[in-house]
């Protein structure tokens, strides 16, 4: 059930088409959709096309250009005679750029490409003599006749990254579902009797997923699966170990936060902002046990790969399943039946506050959920 963005391919359309072509650069959390994108982009702009991960290839600058060159069907340009030996790290990394920069389809026609997760180009500046890798493969793309599209999920880094980039450059950010489209979707798994109740289900699911369309995927084929039409209890189910849900919250939190600096520290942060949030630097440094200028720097760190964002001096998680993901899974043991019930429960009533009234928690209930809290607050670790 792949979210469609009939706009945002348009406006990526528009910027290919103009002349000089434009490169789009796509930006948006996990699961918001790129990948999609992409495949419906490469599908839509025919074979003259060729799609390149780059996060799954990114390995040392000559095993990058292998990959590439025998993934693709365009032709490479001819090494000029007396080229350094490919197998360097510098002469593999020119060859990469002139290649991008100058490769004909067999037809000897301009390519178009679209390189998903563009800043894993990064890992190359490690290599002797790459320190500008990142400068000079912008510079290969704007000078080259072919086509690009480029994504990445580190929102954050890419503004600072690309705020000297040539003008040839365009953001395009790739917003959350709204609820209508999400409301639309669910019409495909059969969710919904009436057009009312598909709506409000939308709603309900939207408000739950904050509209990432991986979680709104997941979450209405559990709910479709459940066969009650009951998002929440749904939830409670993904929320477990080892389910489809649980298991996309862990790869984004995995996967941050290995890219930034400070690993415990980091865990140890998120896990105090799972409890409460929005918090100022000199509460979480409290809360931590740390000084305000060394949490200052793990808040720095968490913002730099999208985990948490700031608003008036006070911090909180970006993705708001992830913070529930975050508090369940973020302690010793793992959350049984009655912790996801209740958590998941609370989590829907902040998300949507109308369903409190009908659903709300029982004293047993809440009392279970302070002492939870409490002892998970005792059992944070630093690195």
């Amino acid at each position: 059930m792949p979210a469609e963005r009939p706009v945002i391919e348009r406006r990526i359309l528009t910027a290919l088409e103009a002349v000089p072509p434009r490169i789009p650069v796509v930006v948006g959390g996990c699961g918001i959709g790129r990948t999609s994108l992409l495949n419906r982009l490469g599908a839509r702009l025919g074979p003259d096309t060729e799609r390149i991960d780059i996060e799954r290839a990114a390995t040392t600058p000559e095993g990058f250009l292998a990959a590439v060159t025998r993934a693709t069907r365009c032709q490479a340009p001819a090494a000029d005679p007396g080229t350094d030996d490919p197998r360097a790290a510098r002469a593999a990394f020119d060859r990469l750029c002139a290649f991008l920069a100058l490769a004909r389809t067999p037809n000897g026609g301009s390519v178009t490409f679209l390189l998903d997760e563009v800043l894993e180009i990064r890992t190359f500046q490690s290599f002797p003599g790459l320190r500008g890798a990142l400068r000079e493969f912008w510079t290969a793309l704007c000078d080259s006749p072919n086509r690009f599209v480029l994504t990445t999920r580190f929102v954050s880094r890419a503004r600072r990254l690309f705020r000297d980039a040539p003008d040839r450059f365009e953001f395009v950010h790739l917003p959350p579902l709204s609820p209508t489209e999400v409301g639309a979707s669910l019409t495909r798994l059969g969710l919904g009797a009436t057009d009312g109740e598909r709506l409000e289900l939308g709603r309900i699911i939207h408000a739950l997923t904050d509209g990432r369309p991986r979680y709104v995927r997941l979450l209405a084929e559990a709910t479709a699966a459940v066969g009650a039409g009951d998002p929440v209890s749904a939830l409670a189910a993904q929320m477990a170990p080892d389910a489809p849900l649980s298991m996309a919250c862990r790869f984004c939190y995995e996967l941050r936060l290995h890219r930034a600096r400070g690993y415990g520290a980091l865990k140890a942060i998120l896990e105090v902002l799972s409890l409460e949030e929005p918090l100022t630097l000199t509460e979480v440094a409290h809360r931590l046990g740390r000084t305000p200028g060394s949490t200052k720097d793990y808040l720095s760190w968490l913002e730099d790969v999208d985990l948490l964002s700031v608003r008036h001096k006070r911090y909180s998680f970006t993705d708001p399943m992830l913070r529930l993901w975050v508090h369940l899974h973020g302690q010793a043991t793992p959350p049984n039946e009655d912790d996801l019930a209740r958590e998941a429960q609370e989590y829907a009533v902040a998300r949507f506050p109308y369903m409190e009234s009908d659903q709300a928690a029982t004293p047993a209930v809440a009392a279970g959920r302070k002492t939870r809290r409490d002892h998970s607050r005792s059992m944070i670790e630093i690195d």
